[in-house]
């Protein structure tokens, strides 16, 4: 019996068994996956929670530093702003005092005044998911791809605009240059129904490759 089983709106990872099912398939179908699952080991689920956190935090996190961002949204959550009430109600000074830029003080604001019903798009398919956030401000295809991937566990969700995605699917594949957005969103249809989890492991592979790189 499959351990991610079939839903209304296709597979959801819930579970370390589930990414490991995908990951099982991803190697029999594919000897470069299979190579990525030796070199990588175990794939991480990394889940997390959704809702206006968990979309703010993506927005907070657009072009800074880890660093930076784990800062300001620590002052952002301290503030009370992963409440969109709160957001809602406060001034662009409050927004900035935080560390938020101009343009994500208005995205903020944005996103809290969208009023997305998130419960309702756990059970919502997922180009329509995409569709519904990328209609905020702020939020692009990216951070949408990555929010039905980790929050809401969409099985068959990829991120093909992804640079250390690209990246390692260069090195993996041994590609004479790293594939645009198009080039692997095509790659990908090869690793359906569990390009999330093909996502997963190509992340891990970037991680393992480059501090490999930087023993050598």
């Amino acid at each position: 019996m499959s351990a991610c089983p079939q839903g209304e709106v296709g597979r959801i990872i819930e579970t370390p068994a589930c990414v490991a099912e995908g990951a099982a398939w991803l190697a029999a179908e594919c000897p470069r996956m299979a190579h990525a699952l030796e070199a990588c080991g175990e794939v991480p689920l990394r889940l997390r929670s959704d809702g206006f956190p968990a979309l703010l935090n993506a927005i907070v996190s657009q072009q800074v530093s880890v660093a930076s961002a784990a800062a300001i949204w620590g002052r952002v959550e301290a503030a009370g702003f992963g409440d969109p009430a709160q957001v809602r109600d406060a001034s662009d000074d409050e927004l900035r005092v935080c560390g938020l830029s101009r343009p994500k003080a208005r995205y903020a604001r944005a996103l809290a005044e969208a009023r997305i019903d998130y419960a309702a798009l756990r059970s919502t398919p997922d180009e329509a998911v995409i569709a519904t956030l990328t209609q905020v401000p702020g939020i692009g295809r990216w951070t949408a791809e990555v929010y039905a991937i980790f929050s809401l566990g969409r099985a068959d969700v990829f991120a093909p605009n992804d640079l250390a995605l690209q990246e390692s699917a260069r090195m993996l594949y041994g590609l004479p240059e790293r594939p645009t957005e198009k080039a692997l969103r095509e790659m990908a249809l090869a690793w359906s129904p569990w390009r999330a989890v093909a996502a997963r492991l190509l992340w891990a592979y970037f991680r393992v490759e480059k501090n490999r790189e930087g023993i050598s």
